[in-house]
């Protein structure tokens, strides 16, 4: 039996380790605070470690530097138009005047660098206001040898969104990976990337160039540990403690016994939301009557523990919203120890020669739309009650060329997957649809209404490749539309995707400097909350790319300053994007020719 550890003391306390987390836990340090940072799992950096690490920062300041240049007004239209109801213009403005210069003290102060996404558009691209790129920034690649032994209780990137547990960055990189069998560049480019990454395994263990969110989140451990930062591993927060109304440190579970920790400053929540949460996810999702019929991508041990532990001590729980998860269609991947691993599907769809049928065998959906605007189609597409599940279908060429889901393309093998049942395949399209078991007449049809028009790059069912969202995820090089081609002729080949998620959006409400809420809507001393513990900025609706992470490195941010007692620098919205009423302004971002 081991004895329990001494009380341990700090200025702030911060509970769990993804992006949000981190960014405070980072934040705090610079600021001269003493934190400790609480993880239950075995490896520091949830969801974020698996995630793309895209952020959405309108007017950034890589932006501004390469010349692309708004005042905000046209931002502020296009969430108007795209949240609705859900629109809280005092808490999106706080984000907008703040988000751009949480990027400035990252890369002015901390290991944490950025590369732009000035040519990524927003997801609606037809919405007033909506931006044709500069809106976004990426946590650039980063070698994880700077984090020293540290570097092996980082989470590795998602074993099936990966290579050989390499992770790609979404981009260039991707690209040449997809063109390494046309290109000799890019051939020598994954070459070398292969090469270096197997060398790293053999010296270290794992990868040690990190892209997309392991760099996001290695890049802020790295700034947290330099520091002083503390980080408790394995170690479960069951109670927050309080002296009064004011929070002031936790009560958790180590695997040496019980450890109070005190805060004098107070504590953030940033435990990953609910994904996982059965019984939430049963209270708020009709679809999944007993919670189990919701798949995310998230981790499992993502089940809700900050929520719970803000709502016992009567935090203000915002669950009124639009939708209460961040939905993804998501692909079940049989594992060899008889699990199963959650594949979200991001980027295949996007892609010319595929479409998306539900189990009338029709199509529902612009397939190269968002994940979020895919799973509320494809339920709008279904009776009440059935199961909200589809399947993605391609031909042989497609597959090879692009893959589908886990299954990677060529010279990659594809007989595992169809051994396993995860990927089917039939001659014809009667025997597709007797393999995935919807229905073969209305397949039919539907391949036949698909591809007239797609032999000369139309879409008129669904108008897929018309926004410049579709057409930066589509195949460049394919005229005239990269996300429309004809599915030619067998074998076919498709893989069942199920509603799942990236995470949640209900979660606790807060106000514009991250602080909890009461039932009243009024702060409660010592407590912040950021990440999907804190309820989303967008109202549950997703507009944009990054609307996840965006908020989270802000909201940890503000809460770190708070807690300073320091105020946090904005980047101020000119007084004429005040107004909420009247016209619409156009918008006027210059994207980079």
């Amino acid at each position: 039996m081991h004895a329990s550890p001494a009380p341990q003391s700090c200025d702030l306390l911060v509970v769990g380790s993804g992006a949000g987390g981190l960014a405070a836990a980072a934040t705090a340090a610079v600021l001269g605070l003493k934190v400790i940072v609480v993880e239950k799992e075995a490896k520091f950096g949830g969801t974020s470690a698996w995630s793309g690490g895209w952020m959405w920062v309108p007017r950034n300041p890589l932006a501004r530097e390469a010349g692309i240049a708004e005042d905000g007004g046209a931002v502020l239209d296009y969430l108007r138009h795209e949240l609705g109801p859900h629109f809280d213009e005092p808490l999106l403005r706080a984000y907008l005047e703040h988000a751009p210069a949480m990027v400035e003290f990252f890369r002015s102060r901390t290991a944490l660098q950025f590369i732009d996404g000035n040519r990524l558009p927003d997801f609606h691209g037809r919405s007033p206001g909506a931006g044709s790129g500069g809106r976004s920034v990426c946590a650039a690649p980063f070698d994880g040898r700077a984090l020293g032994e540290r570097i092996h209780d980082l989470r590795p990137p998602l074993e099936e969104t990966t290579l050989w547990g390499m992770g790609i960055a979404s981009g260039a990189d991707l690209k040449h990976f997809f063109d390494a069998q046309k290109s000799p560049a890019s051939l020598r480019h994954v070459i070398g990337r292969v090469l270096r990454h197997w060398r790293d395994r053999l010296l270290h263990g794992r990868g040690m160039h990190l892209v997309n969110g392991n760099a996001l989140v290695a890049r802020l451990a790295k700034t947290a540990f330099d520091h002083g930062a503390q980080l408790l591993l394995s170690s479960r927060v069951t109670a927050l403690a309080r002296d009064g109304e004011r929070v002031t440190g936790a009560q958790i579970d180590t695997p040496v016994g019980p450890l109070r920790i005190e805060a004098r400053r107070g504590v953030v929540l940033a435990c990953g939301g609910f994904p996982h949460d059965r019984e939430r996810l049963r209270a708020l999702i009709p679809s999944a009557p007993t919670g189990a019929e919701h798949w995310s991508a998230a981790p499992r041990s993502n089940t809700g523990d900050g929520i719970r532990m803000a709502e016992r001590i009567c935090a203000k729980i915002a669950q009124d919203l639009a939708e209460p998860m961040a939905w993804a269609p998501v692909s079940l991947v049989p594992r060899a120890d008889g699990s199963s691993g959650h594949f979200p599907h991001l980027i295949e769809r996007t892609k010319p020669g595929l479409i998306a049928v539900n189990a009338a065998g029709r199509r529902f959906v612009n397939e190269a739309d968002s994940y979020y605007d895919f799973i509320l189609a494809l339920r709008a597409s279904l009776p009440a009650g059935a199961p909200v599940e589809a399947w993605l279908v391609c031909d042989h060429a497609f597959l090879r060329r692009w893959g589908l889901g886990a299954v990677k393309p060529a010279p990659m093998p594809i007989g595992r997957f169809l051994r396993n049942g995860y990927l089917k395949r039939g001659r014809t399209p009667e025997q597709l649809a007797a393999a995935c078991g919807f229905d073969a007449n209305g397949f039919a049809a539907t391949l036949a209404a698909y591809n007239l028009p797609a032999a000369e790059g139309r879409d008129p069912a669904f108008h897929r490749g018309e926004t410049p969202y579709n057409r930066i995820g589509g195949d460049a090089i394919h005229t005239p539309n990269p996300c429309v081609r004809p599915i030619g002729p067998g074998p076919y080949y498709a893989v069942k995707v199920v509603a799942g998620s990236l995470g949640s959006f209900a979660g606790v409400a807060t106000d514009a400097h991250a602080r909890a809420l009461d039932a009243a809507g009024a702060p409660m001393a010592g407590l912040w909350v950021c990440g999907n513990d804190a309820a989303s900025l967008m109202g549950g609706r997703y507009p944009t790319g990054g609307i996840t992470l965006g908020p989270a490195l802000t909201r940890g941010w503000l809460a770190a300053h708070d807690a300073a007692g320091v105020s946090a620098p904005v980047f101020a919205l000119p007084a004429q994007a005040d107004a909420s009423s009247g016209g619409r302004r156009p918008a006027h971002l210059a994207t980079p020719g």
